[in-house]
């Protein structure tokens, strides 16, 4: 009768405790149903944003400013973290790296996009744009968004073009100012199908080598010359070894700003949206930014001993331009003449 009385005691016991429960869970204490997708809301989103430059450089302040602005925007719920320097891929690994999903943010060189998408080349064409204006009308207008979505069959999620500047010459021995004073001589190229072409056709021998080795190259006086934006040259101190440096504003240095294209399709709308509010902020920022910065180390170059600044005039530029015309017309055979019309209109 004891052993009998003690176990209805147990089980009236569990009894009350399992009406308990479920009442508290009836008043709100805890969901009756788990909620995977309240729980994933719950999650902070980690974005890894890999470059190459340095962080003082206009890519680098760029991408430090989204990663600010995504947070705020976002109340800390999506964090982006920045690699710069090459410090988890180089240039000629992250575009790679991008599309495998190990990173979700990359931002290389318009020549990088060139493997992806040949129309592309286009940007590497010298003497494409006049002034900040003309980059600005492009990059964000009609013929920004045309471009950036011929990287959608790549899946590649094109986000903003970001800037870095014009691009100068530089010599080790010698000012490079007529076409004829760039014969014979070794030059450090970006790896571009345009740039190669643009060195050959004014008697030079291109070698393309990767970003974060220039400098390494530089001090084993491996090149002769080569082509950079002032921000590059003054932060990298490559004026150190190629104190030559004529002003010539014949190229232009950006980057398209890009993510896997399966990581933001994962991405909550109202999270898409946040990132692009950011994004626009970020690239309006950094096109100003990059325009003052130049000029700001412009003016310390001056201020450097041992370095030469060549100011190249107005009727020495058409004597390159007269040199580069083939590639232009190179580039109409090869893609027609329609997106280079929508680069020119745009810059009016």
């Amino acid at each position: 009768m004891g052993k009998r009385w003690r176990a209805w005691t147990i089980l009236l016991f569990v009894g009350l405790g399992l009406i308990g429960w479920a009442a508290s869970r009836q008043l709100g204490r805890e969901p009756l149903v788990y909620d995977d997708e309240q729980k994933g809301l719950k999650k902070q989103i980690i974005i890894y944003f890999s470059h190459v430059v340095a962080e003082n450089t206009p890519k680098g302040l760029a991408a430090q400013k989204f990663a600010e602005l995504v947070e705020q925007k976002t109340n800390g719920r999506v964090k982006v973290e920045v690699f710069p320097n090459g410090s988890l891929y180089s240039d000629g690994e992250e575009l790679d790296a991008l599309l495998r999903g190990d990173v979700q943010m990359i931002a290389p060189s318009f020549s990088k996009v060139t493997e992806l998408v040949p129309e592309w080349q286009v940007l590497d064409l010298p003497f494409l744009f006049r002034d900040e204006d003309d980059v600005r009308r492009v990059f964000t207008g009609k013929v920004g968004a045309e471009l950036l979505r011929m990287l959608e069959a790549k899946g590649i999620k094109g986000m903003a073009f970001w800037s870095n500047g014009f691009k100068q010459m530089m010599g080790t021995t010698r000012p490079l100012i007529a076409p004829d004073d760039f014969r014979g001589l070794r030059f450090r190229i970006m790896q571009s199908e345009v740039i190669e072409k643009q060195f050959r056709l004014l008697g030079g021998e291109p070698i393309a080598v990767s970003f974060d080795r220039v400098y390494r190259a530089l001090e084993q006086h491996k090149f002769d010359g080569q082509e950079n934006t002032i921000s590059n040259i003054y932060s990298k101190g490559f004026y150190k070894f190629q104190p030559y440096i004529t002003i010539s504003n014949h190229g232009y240095l950006g980057y398209a700003v890009m993510m896997n294209q399966s990581f933001w399709d994962s991405l909550p709308k109202d999270i898409q949206q946040k990132i692009t509010e950011a994004m626009a902020e970020a690239t309006h920022w950094n096109l100003q930014q990059s325009k003052e910065q130049n000029e700001r180390e412009l003016k310390q170059l001056e201020r450097q001993e041992g370095v030469h600044l060549y100011m190249l005039s107005e009727t020495e530029k058409k004597k390159w331009q007269q040199k580069f015309a083939p590639l232009y017309e190179e580039f109409t055979r090869q893609f027609g003449s329609k997106l280079l019309n929508e680069i020119k209109e745009s810059r009016e």
